[in-house]
C-alpha cells in the first residue's frame, strides 16, 4: 500500500525534452536496484526553491553538457512515485521542449549518483516510443509530444 499523499514530500522537477531535426526524443536508460530497468527524460529535482526554467536549463547542462535556454513550460504533470533512494514523493513536473540539430551529448558532468543508475541513453522514434519493451517515463510521453508538436 502507498503512503497517502499528504505525508509524501512534494518533489518539483524539471523535465526536458530533447528533439532533435528528425523529431526523436533523447531518453536514459535508468537500471535501479530495487525496479526493472526503465526510461526517462534528461531533467531533475529543482534546488530549493529554484525555478522550473532555472532547473532545466542547470540539469540540462548537467547530463547532457549542452547550455541551452529552455523557453517556456509546455506541460506540467504531478504524479505519487518512489525515488531511487526510496522516497515516496508527490511529483511536480514542468516539461521543456528544446530542439537540437547535433545529436552528439557530453555526459561528463553526470553526479556519481546518475553514473550508478544512468547506464545509456538514445535517440526514440514515435514509433518506437509507442512500442517500446521496456518502462518509459512519463507514461504519456506521446502525449505531452503532441502537444509540442501542435505548438
Amino acid at each position: 500500500m502507498s503512503e497517502p499523499a499528504a505525508s509524501r514530500r512534494i518533489r518539483r522537477a524539471a523535465r526536458i525534452l530533447l528533439l532533435a531535426e528528425d523529431k526523436s526524443l533523447l531518453l536514459f536508460r535508468f537500471t535501479p536496484s530495487d525496479r526493472p530497468p526503465l526510461w526517462a527524460t534528461p531533467g531533475g529535482e529543482c534546488d530549493g526553491d529554484e525555478e522550473f526554467e532555472v532547473a532545466a536549463r542547470r540539469e540540462l547542462l548537467e547530463e547532457t553538457g549542452l547550455a541551452l535556454e529552455p523557453g517556456p513550460i509546455i506541460a506540467r504533470r504531478s504524479n505519487d512515485f518512489l525515488t531511487f533512494d526510496g522516497e515516496p514523493v508527490s511529483a511536480d513536473e514542468a516539461y521543456f521542449a528544446i530542439r537540437v540539430t547535433d545529436k552528439f551529448i557530453d555526459t561528463a558532468g553526470h553526479t556519481a549518483h546518475e553514473l550508478a543508475v544512468m547506464q545509456t541513453h538514445r535517440w526514440f522514434t514515435r514509433d518506437e516510443l509507442a512500442s517500446w519493451h521496456e518502462v518509459i517515463f512519463p507514461e504519456e510521453i506521446l502525449d505531452i509530444l503532441a502537444k509540442v508538436d501542435a505548438a
